[in-house]
């Protein structure tokens, strides 16, 4: 169960690609728009696509943005039983207004919001209450989702964690900003950020060990755990049987901070849910922080991307070699993203240095690549009689090692533009030792208005030349 603030995120995406004459500002066209659930409501979104049953508790308004919460929570398979509408309290709207110019990424043009910061009275949180309590007896774990909307109050968080206890429930909350930790005495952890947790516990926390200071600080307040997250330092843990250490992160490309707090929150407690002890809950939601933020807004992590991300450790990421209908679902959520698509394809027998230049080349064109990898059986229509050297599994595994890729996908066609007809990707690449009219599927992409382009050759290095070295 999450209880805590839920918030409407708006976004609307456009192009920005001129200036304005009546002020020095940026003039958007609007392509499209879109509604998320914020806050606490990110937290169940991200439960969900781990394949969590999740309940959310929640204040809402009574007008459009409340119904528009109602009905994306009913979307995800979610009760709304316990979400409260309550007249004359406007529903917590983030409009954020995002724009890209010449098919960039789009960025954060202006957030407009609108709130209400005032705590909720009594009889709310009666009746807020009433439907938990009547829930609880289904739940495994209570997470407190706290953006100090006015849900939280202490009175409220003071009954939810006492009940849980009586109920033999673990309760992990994210405080608010400014809160007296006091009222979270009782909870099974706390996970503040690196900021929240300096001003709680009065320390300056520059380094990894500082923030393992500051988490053991804070068990004072009478939390069985504290994970304070220290972005890009990890997660700093302390145990108040004396336990405690630093979870350190690896190093990623941060494209948006958005929902990287509820994506520790949601993970860190889907794993204790299940079982998990703390540093393999912790290292889970290290890994869900780490995804997020390299996406933009709070955009769902599914249990596939957290076992990509364990598996990416090994030599092969299995993960990357996805059927065409998987990967057409996840082409859809990156355009979404206003990301360009880049396709190559080929046999990718021997994998030489030739190879990996023009995959690396055409992944700088774009933000994702798919490689089109022929099946045995293409190959050797193809190729002849003993090829492939190697079988499809091993060049597909090859293939999924290079960072430069993002997914392989097999196909039996002796033509790619079948495949490129499906993935219609925005640019298409090719060896130079092709003409641009001869490059197949070419004139599909360029029917749609997207591009050719020919990767430059590697001299000294195609799967012919090692071939015939290999026979000499």
């Amino acid at each position: 169960m999450v209880v805590g603030d839920v918030m409407l995120d708006s976004y609307l995406w456009g192009d920005a690609d001129r200036i304005s004459y009546e002020a020095p500002i940026p003039v958007l066209r609007a392509r499209e728009r879109e509604m998320r659930l914020g806050g606490a409501g990110s937290v169940v979104v991200i439960l969900s696509a781990l394949e969590a049953d999740a309940l959310l508790a929640c204040v809402v308004g009574d007008d459009r943005e409340g119904e528009s919460i109602r009905e994306l929570v009913a979307r995800l398979g979610v009760p709304t039983d316990c979400l409260v509408s309550v007249p004359g309290r406007p529903t917590t709207l983030k409009e954020r207004i995002l724009g890209g110019t010449q098919s960039r990424h789009p960025q954060q043009l202006i957030r407009v919001d609108r709130e209400c910061l005032e705590p909720i009275d009594g009889d709310t949180e009666s009746a807020l209450l009433a439907p938990v309590r009547s829930r609880l007896h289904e739940v495994d774990l209570v997470l407190i989702s706290d953006y100090a909307k006015g849900v939280c109050t202490p009175s409220l968080v003071r009954a939810l964690i006492s009940d849980a206890r009586r109920a033999g429930i673990a309760v992990i909350a994210d405080p608010g900003r400014g809160v007296d930790y006091h009222v979270y005495g009782g909870a099974s952890c706390i996970t503040p950020n690196r900021a929240e947790a300096a001003a709680a516990s009065g320390l300056a926390i520059r380094t990894p060990e500082e923030g393992l200071a500051a988490a053991r600080s804070l068990l004072r307040f009478g939390v069985e755990a504290v994970a304070v997250t220290l972005d890009r330092d990890g997660i700093a843990w302390a145990a108040s049987g004396g336990a405690g250490r630093v979870f350190p992160v690896r190093a990623r490309q941060v494209y948006d901070i958005t929902g990287a707090g509820d994506a520790v929150l949601a993970a860190l407690g889907f794993a204790v849910a299940l079982g998990a002890d703390w540093p393999t809950a912790i290292h889970l939601a290290n890994l869900a922080g780490g995804v997020e933020v390299e996406r933009l807004g709070v955009a769902p992590i599914s249990r596939r991307d957290l076992l990509a991300e364990l598996g990416g450790s090994g030599l092969f990421d299995q993960s990357k070699i996805l059927a065409i209908e998987p990967l057409i679902g996840e082409l859809e959520g990156r355009r979404r993203l206003g990301q360009q698509i880049v396709m190559t394809n080929g046999c990718f027998d021997l994998l030489h240095p030739g190879h990996v230049a023009s995959l690396q080349y055409a992944r700088r064109l774009g933000d994702c690549l798919v490689v089109g990898l022929n099946s045995d059986e293409s190959v050797e229509r193809l190729k002849g009689e003993g090829r492939p050297i190697i079988g499809e599994g091993g060049r597909a595994r090859m293939l999924a090692a290079l960072a430069c890729v993002d997914y392989v996908v097999l196909f039996s066609e002796t033509s790619v533009a079948p495949l490129v007809e499906r993935i219609r990707p925005d640019i298409l690449v090719k060896a130079a030792q092709y003409a641009p009219g001869e490059v197949v599927g070419g004139d599909i992409v360029e029917g749609y208005g997207g591009q050719v382009v020919l990767a430059p050759l590697v001299e000294g290095f195609s799967t012919s030349e090692i071939l015939q070295k290999a026979r000499r």
